[in-house]
């Protein structure tokens, strides 16, 4: 944690100073902030600093799937961030909307999920997202606390604050509909529930991804018709994956799971290209905007080199969710074993020999696809070709793309990775 940030543990910071490190990374603000007068989001911490009430800040998450990755915690640590800065976190845990699931991106409606998996879940999401909040800080709710007790008829009353064309209105549901695709009735429940939670909770200001904007700004409409003040939205993107092109999943095989070794952490971390490493330190990192705008300046004069700045988010992200010495740890292997080309023992070894059918081309440089083939690293050479696109391979510790590499640049045992795959290969 950076200095700047442990100094705002005490009592409120300036607004200024607050807004640096709350607006780090946010795609969309509503209200949106002004350039004539003082936005809302602003005028709230004002107050707030004025009479020494925190702001109640909320995000929720619905327990569809055990294990989190490194996509789920970018609104966890934005929850961090106004913990830092002294107001009142609230994760909620959506134990009743995960009864009907979140349509939000899906063409189809979702399979609902068992209480006993629900619970199952919540529990260990639990466990890790006190890897990034406070435990002692952080209002766990769930939604079933109250959306149980309204009963028929204040759903009733509920479903009648909306139509069915503002529900159309929503894209994903406008496409399906325009496709002739199912929606089920519930599933027109859902905006309308999870806009009924920032009521529960008198919320100032929630927390969502971009894709969730439809969602959230029923929560404003809900809560200006119980009276209350609309509460702020703040929107961070969705953040890609390694390959630095999809969104995080693990489906597609490019994500960080939360729970992962220190030394895969570390690891897969140093394996992001050097564009997509500014957005993880935005969006991963508790750094302020302004400090990292100063990192970037001294990567362009010279002064800092990028591969220091990488391994500096590697060791900052691997020390949150593991511990400051394991990360030291994990550096000191990746070292080893890419940096020092040491072999390391968790590294198997395979021969090569350099007459296989198709592995140099003319010119005797080495076919990397069908290197990848023969260290058993890539099924064929047509996925090994896609991964080496997708920047998803490295020749002793440094990202290659190219599809043929020269004997020199390989050397006569290179270590190639592939994901999370390595192996030293001696050819022969």
């Amino acid at each position: 944690m950076s200095d700047a940030i442990h100094n705002l543990t005490s009592e409120f910071a300036p607004v200024a100073q607050q807004l640096d490190l709350i607006t780090k990374g946010v795609a969309e603000m509503i209200p949106a902030a002004s350039s004539d007068a003082k936005d809302a989001l602003a005028a709230r911490l004002e107050a707030s600093r004025l009479s020494g009430k925190p702001l109640r800040i909320k995000a929720g998450f619905d327990p569809t799937a055990p294990d989190l990755h490194l996509g789920h915690t970018v609104l966890m640590r934005k929850l961090r961030h106004f913990q830092q800065l002294g107001h009142t976190v609230i994760f909620l845990i959506g134990d009743a909307t995960a009864l009907i699931g979140d349509p939000t991106g899906k063409n189809v409606t979702r399979k609902p999920l068992t209480r006993e998996e629900i619970e199952a879940n919540a529990t260990t999401y639990q466990e890790q997202v006190f890897k990034i909040l406070d435990r002692e800080k952080t209002e766990v709710r769930y939604n079933s606390e109250w959306l149980g007790q309204l009963g028929f008829e204040g759903m009733i009353k509920l479903a009648a604050k909306f139509t069915l064309s503002q529900m159309l209105e929503r894209e994903d549901f406008h496409k399906r509909f325009d496709d002739e695709q199912p929606i089920s009735v519930h599933e027109l429940l859902y905006p309308m529930v999870q806009g009924y939670d920032s009521v529960a909770l008198e919320a100032d200001v929630e927390l969502g991804g971009t894709d969730q904007k439809f969602n959230l700004m029923r929560g404003r409409d809900l809560q200006r018709d119980a009276g209350q003040k609309p509460q702020i939205v703040l929107m961070t993107p969705i953040l890609e994956g390694l390959d630095g092109v999809q969104k995080m999943s693990k489906s597609l095989g490019n994500f960080i799971g939360v729970t992962e070794p220190a030394n895969d952490m570390y690891g897969k971390l140093m394996s992001v290209n050097d564009e997509l490493m500014w957005r993880y330190w935005t969006f991963l990192t508790d750094l302020p905007a302004s400090e990292i705008e100063q990192m970037k300046a001294d990567v362009a004069s010279g002064a800092l080199h990028p591969m220091q700045a990488k391994k500096n988010l590697a060791e900052t992200i691997t020390a949150d969710f593991h511990t400051k010495e394991a990360a030291a740890d994990a550096a000191r292997h990746w070292a080893e074993m890419f940096q020092q080309r040491k072999v390391s023992e968790d590294v198997a070894e395979l021969e090569v020999p350099l007459a296989s059918e198709g592995l140099l081309a003319e010119d005797s440089s080495v076919r990397l696809p069908k290197l990848l083939v023969l260290a058993k690293l890539a099924a064929s050479a047509g996925e090994a070709t896609r991964k080496l696109a997708e920047n998803a391979v490295s020749v002793n510790g440094e990202k290659f793309t190219e599809r043929a590499i020269t004997r020199e640049a390989l050397g006569e045992a290179p270590v190639l990775r592939l994901g999370k795959k390595a192996v030293r290969v001696k050819l022969l």
